[in-house]
């Protein structure tokens, strides 16, 4: 690779008549940033850890970009607009002085400076919205929280980093700590310096062309002392705590929820319009000291899904409107997960209040609670048995236990993910966050590893695979990973069996202790007619005696 002359941010010694001097006036990089900006590589990543001074290295990298060639074009990009109004706006607010643009258009959020170049600030929410730039050209192009984009995303901005002045050389650069949906690619790109998964030209791969300059809070003068700030990140999760505060990539080696896409995934509240006659569905992750998670689920016919983006996903493209066929949507319908409780230190009885409060009026035909919650641990009644209580005086279910298959569970969350047949709303921010940092159990590859923070991913499990039978999904759902050895060792793993058999009771019957033998019945038969209801209640009573059945003592040897 020919290398271009170094870019070094501007010194003292420029005439102070230009507006490169007070662009240099205005800001002083420290050491780390210093090195960012003098990088020659066409392809640069700043950070690894947080406080470093990422976002604000790259926003004057943009202005300095934009001020060094006149007539030019630079872009500047966050995931979200809330997100770019909260730190690539706010710092362009607070630290760029009105004298040193020409005009600044609110609206379309696009800065001019004196020499006529510019400076566009925006977000691609859904993967197709960096369409929008098709046809534009940008000398720089900076892309703040880099792990929070696809690589589709990537390699499509990548076309537009061109400029038609001569003598310019674009480029690009990302700022971003390890984590979130982007983490394998940008890790492969920049730290291990390979081609990742879906690079489909591995050839013309250049590690050359790649730089990253690592950065830790210590690198900011700003944080380096601020001893309220470092207590902050090591009281984080163990894996937070690695990578935001020592920036370590490897913590989030094997994602599991690699396919997990914000904007594919994703919908405001009100873009979907829920009808109240739609099934809905409780799941609850019940906890003390850890925090309890509660989500509310809604089983929605695709057709009626009133969302613009929704159609247009991973290079599928179906009209507005139409339906979606999947392996998994076979019944025409979707899971919308759209509401979240999460807080610790609540009895049950007081969770339970919580939850009937937010349901309110809502017809909810079934709450899902971890099995582990019908247990007696004292004298008292159980967790379930007192939540039971207040949710039945509220006029909602006496909770179900869910199935806790975890296996079985994470699969069919990822099928549903891969199909297009969950969506999440965005005020389910802790299940939102929690999603990407999930990784693969080193001692069990087909299993998540347990992290402080999980207990929103298990109660979304809980309501997903518990309601797939409401949402109408239940021929589909896969099923525990011993239960299908069993019955088809070829396909261990895949979720191919199905969770319940068509019209019958679940092929393992789960009976627990401190819930109503009747009841526990009456909720795992599914069939409709008289007949095959009697046959299948006369199956489950006679296994159920055999369950509750006393057990003898061992015989004693003599």
């Amino acid at each position: 690779m020919t290398m271009r002359r170094s870019r070094g941010w501007p010194g003292r010694a420029a005439a102070r008549g230009t507006s490169r001097l007070r662009v240099s006036e205005q800001y002083r990089p420290f050491a780390r940033q210093r090195e960012f900006h003098e990088s020659p590589a066409k392809y640069r990543l700043f950070g690894g850890a947080a406080g470093p001074g990422k976002t604000k290295a790259l926003l004057w990298e943009a202005i300095r970009q934009a001020n060094n060639t006149p007539g030019s074009d630079t872009l500047l990009l966050r995931r979200t607009y809330p997100e770019l109004e909260t730190s690539l706006l706010a710092y362009f607010r607070r630290d760029v002085p009105r004298a040193l643009y020409r005009s600044y258009n609110e609206s379309k959020h696009v800065v001019t400076w004196h020499n006529g170049s510019t400076t566009r600030f925006g977000y691609c929410r859904n993967e197709h919205d960096v369409y929008q730039y098709q046809g534009a050209e940008f000398l720089f192009i900076g892309i703040d929280e880099l792990t929070h984009f696809t690589l589709k995303q990537w390699q499509f901005l990548t076309s537009r980093n061109r400029c038609p002045v001569p003598g310019s050389f674009p480029c690009m650069a990302g700022a971003t700590n390890p984590g979130n949906i982007g983490h394998a690619w940008v890790k492969a790109l920049w730290v291990d310096r390979v081609p990742p998964p879906g690079f489909d030209r591995v050839e013309l791969y250049d590690a050359a062309e790649y730089e990253f300059i690592r950065a830790r809070l210590e690198d900011n003068p700003v944080y380096a002392n601020d001893a309220g700030y470092r207590k902050t990140l090591e009281a984080l999760p163990e894996h937070l705590r690695q990578a935001f505060l020592a920036g370590d990539w490897n913590v989030f080696a094997g994602q599991y929820f690699d396919v997990f896409d914000v904007g594919r995934h994703t919908a405001r509240p009100e873009e979907l319009r829920l009808e109240a006659w739609w099934p809905r569905w409780i799941s609850v992750d019940w906890g003390f000291q850890h925090p309890s998670a509660v989500y509310w689920h809604c089983a929605a016919p695709v057709e009626a899904v009133t969302r613009d983006s929704w159609f247009v996903t991973r290079g599928r493209e179906t009209d507005r409107g139409g339906s979606h066929n999947s392996p998994v949507t076979s019944h025409q319908s979707l899971i919308v997960t759209y509401r979240e409780f999460v807080q610790n230190g609540l009895s049950p009885r007081m969770l339970g209040q919580a939850i009937a409060e937010r349901s309110g009026r809502e017809r909810i035909s079934e709450v899902f609670l971890s099995p582990d919650a019908f247990a007696h641990r004292t004298a008292e009644a159980s967790i379930a048995e007192q939540l039971g209580e207040v949710l039945a005086a509220n006029g909602l279910p006496r909770p179900a236990p869910a199935d806790d298959d975890r296996v079985g569970g994470w699969q069919w969350m990822y099928q549903l993910l891969e199909n297009d047949a969950w969506v999440i709303t965005e005020n389910c921010r802790k299940l939102i966050e929690c999603l990407p940092l999930l990784v693969r159990d080193e001692r069990r590859v087909e299993d998540i590893r347990k992290v402080d923070g999980d207990d929103a991913a298990d109660a979304a499990r809980y309501g997903l695979v518990s309601g797939a039978r409401i949402a109408g999904l239940a021929n589909v759902a896969p099923m525990g990973a011993s239960a299908v050895g069993a019955r088809h060792p070829d396909k261990v793993g895949t979720g191919a069996v199905p969770l319940r058999d068509a019209g019958g009771p679940r092929s393992a019957p789960t009976f627990i202790h401190g819930m109503p033998l009747g009841e526990q019945i009456e909720r795992q038969v599914t069939a409709e007619d008289a007949t095959s209801r009697a046959i299948h209640f006369q199956r489950l009573e006679g296994e159920a005696r055999r369950f509750f059945r006393p057990k003898g003592l061992p015989r004693r040897r003599w």
